[in-house]
């Protein structure tokens, strides 16, 4: 245990000075600002606009706003966040293969388990404090210029945002334990992504597929309630468990 504990330190030392930890916040930061700021400019931007859309035969009404068009821009704004992460996280494994950093450890006797469970911990818990960094900023900006109280279930919806998240997140460790660049990961960990939305076009299976999650905004509107996503919830922590049980088999036996 306390091989594990000093890796995972080491870990965290790599994440600092690396600058990927304060990048990732940033980004995650200025989602969480924009998503508000953009709800909140609408008026003023088509005010502006106004005029010359008014030269081209389109009036303007009047324009409202609300926490549910700050919230939708959430919804929008997250799956970027999320491209942003993944491609900051391909090379985690990739770049110590390719450097050969973790033959000099491994030799000393820390077992591979470890170094596969610090990494991905590691990276579960970026994506955590990132993603609810972001849903926090945007939740206490929308109180402060309007109401929550206007959508329903937010924390709900987000939550199950979050889980396509993780299973999004597990992907990457799982690529990792057999690719050897951090391209080929983004682009596995991306083609998973592709197939669960083509699986999700067929009406009886497309609720049971991880990107049915995203469709979690619906929550808000009361067009539907969080039991209608239990389903899914299941399916998806079983695929983050497999993904994470199947990389790290398939890291233990790995030549490196």
């Amino acid at each position: 245990m306390k091989s594990l504990i000093a890796f995972s330190k080491k870990e965290a030392t790599e994440w600092w000075r690396s600058g990927r930890f304060a990048i990732l916040m940033v980004v995650f930061t200025l989602f969480g600002i924009m998503n508000p700021a953009f709800a909140k400019l609408t008026p003023w931007l088509m005010d502006s606009m106004s005029e010359s859309l008014e030269n081209s035969g389109i009036i303007l009404g009047e324009i409202r706003v609300d926490a549910f068009t700050s919230w939708e821009q959430f919804y929008k704004n997250i799956p970027i966040a999320m491209i942003v992460f993944v491609l900051m996280i391909s090379g985690l494994f990739a770049t110590e293969f390719q450097k050969g950093t973790l033959i000099p450890v491994l030799t000393k006797g820390l077992a591979r388990w470890k170094v596969y469970v610090a990494k991905t911990f590691g990276i579960l818990l970026v994506w955590t404090v990132g993603y609810w960094t972001c849903f926090g900023i945007t939740y206490v900006y929308n109180d402060i210029y309007w109401d929550n109280s206007v959508v329903a279930h937010p924390i709900a919806a987000a939550g199950l945002v979050y889980l396509f998240g993780l299973w999004l997140t597990a992907m990457v460790p799982l690529f990792s334990s057999f690719l050897n660049n951090a391209i080929s990961v983004a682009m596995g960990t991306g083609s998973i992504v592709i197939a669960s939305y083509a699986l999700g076009i067929f009406p009886n299976i497309k609720s049971y597929v991880p990107t049915y999650l995203l469709s979690a905004q619906a929550l808000l509107v009361r067009a539907g309630d969080p039991e209608d996503y239990l389903l899914v919830i299941v399916v998806t922590s079983i695929l983050v468990v497999v993904s994470f049980v199947l990389g790290w088999v398939i890291f233990d036996r790995r030549r490196l």
